[in-house]
Parts: structure tokens; sequence; C-alpha cells
């Protein structure tokens, strides 16, 4: 059963830079391949797997090349990365995380950015009221999305809300997010255009003229990234260093199929690194004038 989804820590690693995701059985699976992307079809209600919570800095990922791809926190020449912050904005502005079952293919090159994806999980911006806890698997709505252009790949935006938040019901598109959330859109836009640049990397850049696009445009991007999942998971697509091991998808033939022993297995031996306290220079204001 999928329905009721919970995370937890290795035993005896009290640290947040590794975490797998739990069924209601107690039993663990990949985020990335056994959570079904819609969680009501009919509705278009989709999953998302939380990697970061709001106003947190810790650069979490689905970990997509390890076994059972953990949520963990992404390294950078040995150290634990966090996002800077870029004044006015200070962490992550939203509850930020993935939709599972979808991939932006590296290998196809979108007709609208002229870039290929970025090989990872279709992002999304969670925008509610309630600040999500690491490894949280809720149910969005989709009200649209951002393309944006990072270092030459594809990396789609999908703006979204959580159907049980108390807000849920007055956002149905994108003009409902600026309408009732003025400068919530602009902020996200120069939120992702300058996190890098305290990295030593330049602006990231958007298509359409930066622009968002709306919930039915939304919609199809996230239904064709789950198509190029399906054959990834299928084996139409090389996975290259991706790891498919899943524990209950049945898409065409899947000879990635492991039992929950072996899932058990790989989280009982998966190396979760030392826990670290989160130095104070992740605090830091980093200041840069808008062009």
């Amino acid at each position: 059963c999928l329905l009721s989804l919970t995370s937890r820590r290795k035993p005896q690693r009290p640290t947040p830079t590794c975490r797998f995701i739990e069924n209601a059985e107690g039993k663990y699976i990949s985020p990335f391949h056994d959570i079904p992307m819609y969680a009501d079809e009919s509705q278009k209600i989709f999953h998302m797997v939380v990697e970061v919570p709001r106003w947190t800095n810790a650069k979490m990922e689905i970990g997509t090349k390890d076994l059972l791809n953990p949520i963990k926190q992404d390294v950078k020449k040995g150290k634990l990365r966090y996002v800077a912050n870029v004044f006015p904005h200070k962490g992550y502005i939203w509850n930020y995380g993935a939709i599972p079952q979808t991939w932006e293919d590296p290998a196809h090159k979108d007709g609208d950015t002229g870039c290929c994806g970025d090989n990872d999980p279709i992002d999304v911006c969670e925008i509610g009221s309630k600040v999500c806890s690491r490894g949280e698997v809720i149910k969005v709505k989709a009200l649209g999305i951002l393309a944006m252009i990072d270092e030459g790949e594809t990396d789609w935006k999908v703006i979204a809300i959580d159907v049980e938040d108390s807000e849920a019901k007055d956002f149905n598109n994108i003009g409902d997010v600026q309408r009732l959330k003025p400068g919530y859109l602009e902020a996200t836009v120069d939120w992702f255009r300058r996190y890098k640049i305290p990295d030593g990397k330049p602006e990231n850049k958007f298509a359409f003229n930066d622009e968002f696009k709306d919930k039915d445009f939304a919609i199809e991007v996230i239904k064709s990234t789950h198509n190029f999942w399906k054959d990834l998971i299928s084996q139409k697509t090389g996975a290259g260093e991706l790891n498919c091991k899943n524990t209950c998808v049945s898409v065409g033939d899947n000879s990635y199929c492991c039992t929950a022993d072996e899932a058990k297995a790989a989280v009982e031996t998966h190396p979760c690194g030392k826990a670290e306290s989160i130095p104070s220079s992740v605090d830091k204001w980093f200041y840069f004038e808008k062009k």
C-alpha cells in the first residue's frame, strides 16, 4: 500500500544526510520508481516527494544513482552542500521536491528550451502555508511551470500546492498565484536565476522570456516526463549511471525489481556518512545587483 508513506533515517545514524522512504507496511521503497506519479489521475493530482522543507538550506535530493534512491545531501568537493542565501531570500522559499515516476531524459532535446533534460525527476515548488518535512510524500495539484535552463540543461520547475492545504481551494492556475500571492512568482524567478552566483557560476536562464506557463501546459510536461520514465524503467532507454532498482513497479519488462528483503539489506549496508553540525556560514547573506 502506498497511500501512507513515511521516511526514516538509517538506524544509529542521527544525521540528515541520508533518508530512506518506507510504505505503510514498513518496507523500504524507492521514491523515484515505486511511488505512483498520480495520487488521483482523474483529478490530475500528483504525488510529491519533499526533499527540502521551506526555509532550510541543505541541498537534499533523491539519490538517483543509489540503490533504492534515498533522499541524500549533495556533496561537493567532499563537503555537504548548502544552498547560499542571496538577499533577500533565506534558504529555499518553497517546499521543494520532485514528482516520482518522472524523468527528464538527457538524450531528449526539448522543443521549447532547445536543451536536453537534466537526468533527474521533474522538480516541484510547493507554495502552500505549511512547512513540510523532509521525506514527506504529499498530494499536490499543478498550477503552472517555469522552464529553467541550468548550465545548458532543461530543468522544469512545477509550481504546485498541497491539496490538503487550507488555501488549496483558492488556487487552480498560475494566475491565482499571481493574484493571491503577489511577488511570489517574481521571487521564484529571482531565486533560481541567482542562487548559484555565490558558487562562482553564472545566472541561470529561462525560456518563454522568464514567464510561467499555465496549468494545462504544466500537466503536459509532467506527462511527457512520465513517458520518458516508463521508457527508462522498461529498458527502452539506457539507464546509464541511474539506479532503477524498485520493489513494485509493473511497467513492461521490469527486470529491475528486487524483493523486500533485498531492499532491507540495501538500507542496512548503505553508507550515509558521518553526522555533521550545520556550519554557521550557512546563515550568511550574499548581495548582488540585479541586472
